[in-house]
């Protein structure tokens, strides 16, 4: 596995971790807040990689060119929720889907943080 930031841990490490300690604090209606916000809708995203292109190239784009990307074919993916960094992975596919095996997970305490703060993109 590559190398891993302070922030990154690996997903064996996430499975042993403890589910972080959220606040037990009450909604208006007696309900612990968490409990509220579970069925919110966020958006998840995976980044394959990225490029800069002007736009005279864009323009001159057919079907079947290949745009080269910025990401090495063995580096892993980044995973999004609401552009934050919240994880990394492989490609995989299952049952003819395509889906993404997670190496690495931001720390579930970082994740907090970012959410409390607005924390980096």
């Amino acid at each position: 596995m590559a190398e891993t930031s302070d922030n990154v841990k690996t997903a064996t490490d996430a499975k042993k971790a403890p589910a972080p300690q959220v606040p037990r604090q009450s909604g208006a209606d007696g309900q612990p807040v968490m409990r509220l916000l579970m069925d919110i809708p966020l958006t998840l995203r995976v980044e394959l990689g990225s490029t800069r292109i002007p736009v005279r190239d864009l323009l001159r784009y057919q079907e079947g060119e290949v745009i080269e990307l910025d990401q090495d074919e063995n580096d892993a993916l980044d995973v999004y929720v609401n552009d934050k960094l919240i994880a990394r992975g492989e490609p995989v596919v299952v049952d003819g889907k395509v889906g993404l095996r997670l190496t690495e997970v931001v720390s579930a305490a970082e994740r907090l943080e970012n959410i409390n703060e607005g924390g980096p993109k």
